[in-house]
């Protein structure tokens, strides 16, 4: 499988340990970063979304013009733009960047954030919702004449996209949710299927489920895992680490702060459960222990409550390495890793963990060559 690394920009510096510094959007904190990300080899970054943030296209733009060849997972949340205009959006940055766009679909699980946008419908209906937008945005992208498309949400006559995306193989749709509503629409539409991280169990679990959910469209997804590795030269230094970073957590919440933007919905839910699938999930793994199979730690995702990407690794970059290489074994090929410092810890990886990881996964498909041969 081909292997893939991408990074995280933020629009600002933040982080569960580090307290939020700059503007809403800190121009030289996410051109600093991009360009990290791009000189130490990674091939992606993602560009995040929430209902208070600045707009993820454009940060993306601003990203693509900054470098060269670092590749964009825009993270965009159907239902407030019209599909047919999101697809010409993402096409024409995909045509300036020569190729370089993904995006990241994310429905939305949080009815209280969700709800600052001005959207109320239930998460059933929004992935309901979700199904026909994609429907739409594939239209824009592939048709060669107009093309009428009928659903509940959207009615599109003689629709057609001038622009289409760089590449012929399109524009990659990474896909976010894990409810009983979410599955069919992944199964139908995602290119990869992202997964935070979880257990090698629960990995093994929900990709079994994405691959029958694909089978009828007679689709292959690929499968993302979003992780936090901490490293150090030894275990012992990595867990002090680690251990560091979640006293810090602690005290910027005992504070009152979260490292995220002021006003976040989710800071209004007190110790109400999570509402989104994906969450419940991580918090399922932190209920059976801080520290699982042989690197996983859970205790960010505990104390936040899961809101995100909340599970590290943590061990030496060999150590980090061989678990990557474990789920590349259950069927994951790309890996979205960020640190709770975003541009030292970017760099560190990129340094210490991406060759790494190259190597052994180079090493094991070289291995099953021969024994296919």
């Amino acid at each position: 499988m081909s292997l893939e690394f991408i990074g995280y920009v933020g629009h600002f510096n933040s982080s569960e340990s580090v307290p939020r510094t700059g503007p809403a959007v800190d121009v030289p904190h996410i051109e600093a970063v991009a360009k990290a990300h791009e000189y130490v080899g990674f091939d992606r970054v993602l560009v995040a979304f929430h209902s208070n943030s600045a707009e993820s296209i454009l940060i993306g733009q601003h990203i693509a013009h900054v470098t060269e060849r670092l590749g964009l997972m825009i993270a965009h949340r159907p239902g407030f733009t019209q599909p047919t205009l999101a697809a010409r959006q993402l096409a024409t940055l995909d045509q300036f960047s020569k190729g370089r766009v993904a995006v990241h679909i994310i429905t939305g699980g949080d009815d209280v954030e969700l709800a600052q946008d001005g959207d109320h419908l239930t998460k059933d209906e929004r992935y309901a919702r979700t199904n026909e937008y994609l429907d739409v945005v594939r239209h824009e992208w592939t048709s060669a004449t107009p093309f009428d498309y009928t659903g509940n949400y959207y009615k599109v006559a003689r629709g057609y996209g001038d622009v289409k995306p760089y590449r012929p193989e399109g524009i990659p749709v990474f896909f976010g949710g894990a409810s009983a509503a979410a599955i069919p629409v992944a199964g139908k539409h995602a290119d990869v299927y992202a997964l935070w991280g979880e257990t090698y169990d629960q990995v093994r679990e929900l990709v079994v489920r994405i691959r029958a959910a694909a089978a009828p469209y007679g689709r292959s997804p690929r499968f993302s895992l979003s992780l936090r590795p901490v490293l150090a030269d030894t275990e012992e230094k990595a867990w002090a680490k680690a251990e560091d970073i979640l006293a810090r957590a602690k005290a910027l919440r005992a504070a009152g702060g979260s490292g995220r933007s002021p006003n976040n919905a989710r800071s209004t839910r007190g110790n109400a459960p999570p509402p989104n699938e994906g969450s419940r999930r991580l918090l399922a793994a932190a209920a059976q222990g801080k520290r699982l199979d042989k690197y996983l730690w859970t205790e960010i995702a505990a104390l936040t409550g899961a809101q995100g990407n909340s599970t590290g690794l943590v061990g030496t970059p060999d150590q980090v390495a061989e678990a990557l290489l474990d789920y590349y074994d259950l069927g994951v090929s790309t890996f979205l890793i960020r640190g709770f410092d975003p541009l030292e810890d970017a760099i560190q990886y990129g340094r210490e963990l991406l060759p790494r990881v190259r190597k052994l996964v180079a090493a094991r498909d070289a291995q099953a060559d021969r024994s296919a041969a």
